[in-house]
């Protein structure tokens, strides 16, 4: 299996950014853990991050041509805001799901505003960096 994961603003910020919030491990560290999991269960994944919508949106339209059988995205604030982003990931067929390291309903109200959730399989966020394990977890 073929795993595109995906990672939206601010996120490169990790490790220094609010760490009370989103936890000191950074991207890199969070990636070595998903590349972990991923060669025990003999699958790959591709972890790739952007500040940027139309980046994210073309990766998510070139998934499937790439062989990618699952997207796994953290698409931080896109994911409250974008509509592009939503209707591209609407268009993969295969499975989707959306990870955030805090809890969004604990958080500002208009986190609670989810664009992307209605067209995923399912939502994993608040457990900080594992929650990127579990949802990674779910995709196989």
């Amino acid at each position: 299996m073929k795993i595109l994961i995906l990672n939206g603003p601010n996120l490169n910020l990790l490790g220094t950014r609010e760490p009370g919030i989103y936890g000191k491990e950074t991207l890199g560290d969070i990636e070595k853990s998903l590349q972990t999991l991923a060669g025990e269960n003999n699958f790959t994944v591709d972890m790739r991050q952007t500040n940027s919508e139309n980046e994210l949106v073309s990766w998510v339209q070139d998934a499937a041509k790439h062989g990618f059988e699952g997207i796994l995205i953290n698409p931080a604030a896109f994911g409250h805001t974008s509509i592009a982003l939503r209707d591209a990931l609407a268009t993969f067929n295969g499975r989707k799901v959306e990870v955030h390291l805090s809890n969004t309903y604990k958080r500002e109200i208009f986190r609670k505003n989810k664009l992307i959730s209605p067209v995923c399989d399912g939502v994993i966020e608040g457990f900080g960096a594992k929650s990127y394990l579990l949802a990674l977890e779910s995709l196989f």
